[in-house]
């Protein structure tokens, strides 16, 4: 009974674990699938070319739509994701617009984008979107070197092509458990009479009755044996303990059958075995959302809990 016990705490240890990772990742910002409109949608686009920039120096200098870059025409233009880049001399500005919209988006948007540019002098632009393009915006896009991208939660024929899920670690637990516990190795009734079990489980078929007519379970009165003896018991030591019950019954609710006691003498023996268990997890997260740059081909995939990872091909 124990050792079930024991593996039913194992299932209840990995599914703590699990659980743990899981809401520990759903903190973060990219958890919003139920949520995602244009606002969040800005904010992601935000995240992506932070966490995607950041081992090359790339940094968020503004968003939203406090973000805003005086131009030489003296006008303010209001900029989505503004980020910076500086190799110590030299900095260079990118301009991001993000559109959630259910159009492509076409010319107009680009002309406007590469217009801001000139004024602003800012390096480069770059055009988020949710539907893709229109082939004219493509076309002035490639005219005025504008980088253009399509981001938008995955499809289902996205996945003939891209893993379901992104996987982002491993986990692996070394567990030992030492457990020490008084076997029981025999229950004598009296008159050369033994209680005859397979394993404990079949311990709770039993019960004794008292002169009061009051019951008590069989494995109570185990318990009891087992609490006595564990604080005196030795390995190599059996110990045994009468317990006297005065014109008592013993009965089985399996087979119905009744006998006449007068007490019942545990004996047993401290056991003590140590168990090594390694459990090892693979921890996965679901793809919420695919990136497509245009121009330079490259494809990455994105988990609700803010995971990125680059589609190769």
């Amino acid at each position: 009974m124990r050792s079930d016990l024991l593996s039913l705490r194992r299932v209840h240890i990995t599914a703590v674990i699990c659980n743990l990772v899981k809401s520990y990742a759903k903190r973060s910002l990219m958890s919003q699938r139920n949520n995602l409109d244009w606002k969040t949608y800005e904010s992601i686009t935000k995240y992506i070319y932070e966490t995607l920039g950041k081992e090359f120096g790339v940094k968020i200098k503004g968003y939203g739509n406090t973000c805003k870059v005086k131009g030489k025409s003296g006008v303010e233009h209001q900029i989505d994701v503004l980020t910076l880049l500086s190799d110590g001399i030299h900095t260079y500005l990118t301009a991001i617009e993000c559109k959630y919209w259910k159009e492509k988006v076409n010319k107009d948007i680009v002309m406007k984008l590469a217009e801001i540019i000139n004024d602003c002098g800012i390096n480069k632009g770059v055009i988020v979107c949710k539907n893709g393009f229109t082939q004219d915006g493509v076309d002035y896009a490639t005219h005025k070197n504008i980088e253009i991208v399509e981001l938008r939660e995955i499809k289902e024929n996205d996945l003939n092509e891209n893993s379901k899920v992104i996987h982002f670690g491993d986990l692996e637990l070394n567990i030992t458990t030492s457990m020490k516990r008084t076997e029981i190795l025999n229950v004598d009734i009296g008159d050369n009479r033994n209680i005859d079990v397979k394993n404990e489980f079949d311990y709770f078929n039993f019960f004794v009755i008292h002169q009061d007519k009051s019951h008590k379970p069989l494995f109570n009165y185990i318990t009891e044996f087992r609490n006595d003896v564990n604080p005196l018991n030795e390995k190599t030591e059996k110990l045994s303990k009468h317990y006297k019950i005065p014109s008592g019954t013993i009965y089985n609710r399996k087979t119905k059958e009744t006998l006449r006691i007068e007490g019942i003498t545990f004996i047993g023996q401290l056991k003590q075995t140590v168990d090594n268990r390694n459990l090892k997890f693979s921890l996965v997260d679901d793809v919420w959302l695919i990136m497509k740059s245009i121009f330079n081909e490259r494809t990455f995939t994105f988990s609700e809990s803010g995971l990125i990872i680059e589609n190769k091909q």
